[in-house]
């Protein structure tokens, strides 16, 4: 819909998504060949989606670009949910579905979204395929959440965006949790808010100026090379214009003083 395009995806609760005219169940094939533009295909993801990146994304663009005319739904999962089934995360549950309100991909955002898909889940969002990549998500005491669903031949699947997961993010930001917490004293923020010891403040504080002393000295160093190459260059200069000069100076000084001289 062009509304995703000026403004953000609506939340389904927000909507009167939940349909009562008569959904006919289409297959795989019916949903490629194209459907009607009043009947676009209800296509339904979910995640946890914390640290929102590129991987992310790429998963929603499959998902939304599956058939030709497609409606995407982002289930995302509460805080609660993920804490118990997951762990913790980084971003909570209003950021993480703000985040999915602006992606371009995304038609409509279900907050709250269930662990395990239900029938009547399904049926009351008129879902008719759920993507996610095919590797086998187990959980919640399954070796695969969605099982039923794919026995129902309801599932589609995406690839996975290698090199990028929040995993990985986090796991860079731990690797350089020095660099991080001294760039943010720096900035102003409190050792109590990054959750910083009283030493290792002190540690990053002097740190700190150690950079910004060495930081003075290569500036020192830079404008002192700087200037002794300017006063190189003006010595230079004036050698090779007293050089060009000194034959004037003699010839002038011979014709005056000179055996033949005026004097």
């Amino acid at each position: 819909p062009l509304q995703t395009l000026t403004a953000p995806a609506p939340f389904a609760d927000e909507t009167s998504c939940e349909c009562r005219a008569p959904h006919e169940k289409l297959t795989v094939a019916q949903a490629r060949r194209g459907t009607p533009v009043d009947r676009p295909v209800r296509v339904y993801a979910d995640g946890i989606f914390d640290l929102f990146h590129s991987g992310h994304a790429r998963a929603l663009m499959q998902a939304k670009t599956l058939f030709p005319n497609s409606y995407l739904l982002v289930g995302v999962c509460s805080d609660d949910l993920t804490h118990k089934f997951k762990g913790f995360t980084v971003m909570n549950e209003t950021e993480r579905y703000e985040a999915l309100r602006h992606c371009r991909y995304v038609d409509e955002v279900i907050r709250d979204a269930p662990w395990t898909l239900t029938p009547e889940f399904l049926e009351k969002h008129k879902i008719d395929f759920v993507a996610h990549d095919d590797i086998p998500y187990s959980s919640a005491g399954s070796d695969d959440v969605y099982k039923h669903i794919k026995e129902a031949g309801m599932f589609v699947p995406t690839q996975r965006t290698e090199g990028i997961s929040t995993s990985d993010i986090i796991t860079r930001i731990v690797r350089d949790y020095d660099v991080y917490a001294r760039r943010n004293l720096q900035r102003g923020y409190t050792a109590k808010e990054l959750n910083v010891s009283f030493i290792n403040e002190k540690k990053y504080r002097f740190q700190n100026q150690v950079d910004k002393m060495k930081e003075k000295v290569k500036n020192v160093e830079e404008k002192s090379k700087e200037f002794v190459n300017k006063v190189e260059e003006k010595s230079h200069d004036l050698i090779q214009k007293w050089e060009e000069k000194s034959r004037e100076f003699i010839g002038n000084f011979l014709e005056l003083f000179g055996p033949d001289g005026a004097w």
